[in-house]
């Protein structure tokens, strides 16, 4: 059975379609995205007869459009939305929505003279040789008009090479644009999985994007649910955009939904700043149970589940699941507690989190909890953050992960959390993990590490001090963009026969230290620095740092999991050094761990 039909549309047909409802765009509400030199490169791109990639439409079984009517014969454009308002902006003349939620035009000028495409500016909107604005020559009088005009204004030019360029120009409505016709009939995980694949540029389709897109074709509803999405994103990072929000968009500003997000405007926390893949995953497993974009459209969709069919009688109670658990998501209480849990855990900067899908899964599982009344507040804060730790330390949160993610729900529902996550620390955390794995997790120069970046999180927890640092704990050091510095010096091991990068930078190597105590060591190895630490020890005079007291110093290489023979530590004991290391740290993120 063929999935999808590949035809050639004009420009001209495209837009006629778009004006006809025959091909649907949901009711988007987002800024535009498009650089304003990217309509023009399309401009120019279907000028010179280039392709500009597909446009994909699907018939989607009750999706609503803008009004409340169903897209019962409506092709609706799940791929090519930027194009297409592109088109409309530069050829139409129509307004895109600005970045600060404000309709604004975009003028697109052209120079038949030289076939320049330019976005308007005032030099070339006093220049007669330009054509200040595209749209006005699409939409105006005849080209035989216009080229006469053009010539009265211009009378020197070469007038039969500007008659083939305004001749292109206005063939650009005629320009063909491939357009991806997905077979009505298909179910949404085959719509879902074509979506992330098909490309003409060789780049995948957002999954994200087309969950997004069917969200918006459920009448006012999808599009508010759409806006509380985008809006939260925008305002998780900029919260300053609120004003903008709430004068440029009348619609959404006169929905409940405003009100959930408007403490954004005033706080934010740079270490949950999640994007629109983030918050659908989360509210795809809080709502649905479900991981995969494809099963959640399929839940917004109506599909049952035993049939495998279409039951339009679904599809509300879908919305409203997915709209509350977005309630809860945005929730300005839930949000500011799942932040604290991550910062109790040593986490407290962004930086220190490489997995998002880990931290996606750990607030939709905090917010899952929520509704086990059983539970006290610190029951699940013990939960989520030993998940959250493990997801890192154990690399559950790559690879296939959303199926995971539905088994562990599905076991969560069947086991309870608690005993569910025993079960996985049992089989996933023993002694042999402990002991062989995670040194060998930390046998890597990737600063990036889950390990490394967990050990760092352990330091923080435990409150520990940078290393040789008598006060200034590892959790300022951090807060203050401090540096990791190399305990065994850089140029001291590419001197010594370790020239490789992956020797040198390994994250056995490295501790946060105070910038002067790394200047002093500067290239010499430990076994001279510290021989200068134990002089100041003696003689009370400060040479490096200002540990003066012997069992201080002891305390301050323990909690830096530092080996006791690093006074002894050269070139050729390197590499024993950094064995014994990468014990020392895993023991202490051990010990963490059981501590959480």
């Amino acid at each position: 059975m063929a999935k999808y039909e590949v035809k050639q549309t004009a420009v001209s047909q495209v837009l006629a379609d778009v004006r006809a409802d025959k091909i649907a765009i949901p009711e988007l509400q987002r800024p535009f995205v498009w650089k304003t030199s990217q309509v023009r490169d399309l401009m120019d791109s279907l000028y010179n007869g280039y392709p500009v990639g597909y446009l994909i439409t699907w018939q989607s079984v009750g999706a609503k459009l803008k009004g409340g009517q169903v897209a019962a014969h409506q092709q609706i454009l799940i791929d090519g939305q930027q194009r297409v308002t592109a088109l409309r902006a530069a050829i139409a003349g129509q307004p895109v929505i600005g970045k600060q939620y404000q309709k604004q035009n975009i003028a697109i000028a052209f120079n038949p003279v030289t076939e320049e495409f330019a976005t308007l500016t005032p030099a070339i909107r006093r220049s007669n040789q330009w054509i200040h604005d595209i749209s006005e020559f699409f939409s105006g009088t005849s080209q035989l008009t216009f080229l006469r005009e053009y010539f009265e204004r211009n009378p020197d030019i070469d007038q039969s090479a500007v008659e083939v360029a305004v001749n292109g120009l206005a063939s650009i409505e005629h320009a063909q644009v491939g357009v991806i016709s997905l077979a009505d009939d298909l179910d949404v995980e085959t719509v879902a999985e074509i979506f992330v694949r098909i490309n003409a540029k060789g780049v995948p389709l957002s999954s994200a994007d087309f969950v997004m897109s069917k969200i918006a074709t459920y009448g006012d509803e999808g599009r508010n649910l759409r806006k509380l999405i985008d809006y939260f994103c925008h305002l998780a990072v900029a919260g300053h955009a609120f004003e903008d929000i709430q004068q440029n968009d009348k619609e959404f500003a006169a929905t409940d939904h405003i009100r959930k997000i408007q403490w954004l405007k005033n706080e934010s926390d740079e270490l949950f700043r999640p994007d629109y893949t983030d918050v659908i995953r989360v509210a795809g497993l809080v709502g649905f149970s479900r991981g995969k974009a494809g099963a959640i459209v399929s839940e917004l969709s109506g599909l049952d589940p035993e049939t495998r069919k279409i039951d339009e009688s679904r599809i509300p109670a879908a919305y409203e699941r997915f709209g509350t658990a977005l309630d809860e998501l945005v929730r300005q209480t839930h949000v500011e507690r799942f932040v604290m849990m991550l910062k109790s855990a040593g986490f407290i900067d962004a930086s220190m989190i490489g997995s998002k899908n880990a931290l996606n899964f750990a607030y939709a599982l905090y917010l899952r909890l929520r509704q086990n009344q059983d539970l006290t507040e610190g029951e699940r804060s013990k939960i989520v953050k030993r998940w959250f730790v493990m997801s890192l330390l154990t690399g559950r949160a790559v690879g296939s992960f959303e199926s995971t993610w539905e088994t562990d729900l599905r076991r969560i529902r069947e086991q309870g959390a608690a005993e569910y996550l025993r079960v996985l620390e049992e089989s996933d955390l023993g002694d042999g993990f402990w002991n062989v794995a995670l040194p060998q997790e930390l046998n890597t120069p990737s600063k990036r590490s889950p390990a490394f970046q967990t050990y760092l999180a352990a330091r923080v927890s435990k409150g520990g001090r940078g290393f040789l640092s008598k006060s200034i704990s590892v959790a300022h050091m951090i807060e203050g963009r401090g540096d990791l510095h190399h305990i065994v010096p850089k140029n001291f091991l590419i001197r010594n026969g370790f020239p490789k990068q992956g020797d040198y930078n390994q994250v056995a190597n490295f501790a946060l230290t105070e910038t002067p105590i790394n200047i002093t060591i500067k290239d010499h190895p430990p076994k001279e620095y510290m021989a200068w630490v134990a002089e100041q020890i003696s003689t009370g005079v400060l040479r490096l740092g200002e540990i003066t007291d012997q069992a201080d110093l002891e305390a301050n290489l323990k909690e830096n999991a530092i080996p006791n023979f690093i006074d002894e530590v050269t070139a050729a004991s390197y590499p024993e050094f950094l064995e014994a290391r990468r014990k020392l740290m895993a023991g202490m993120i051990r010990e963490y761990y059981q501590a959480l």
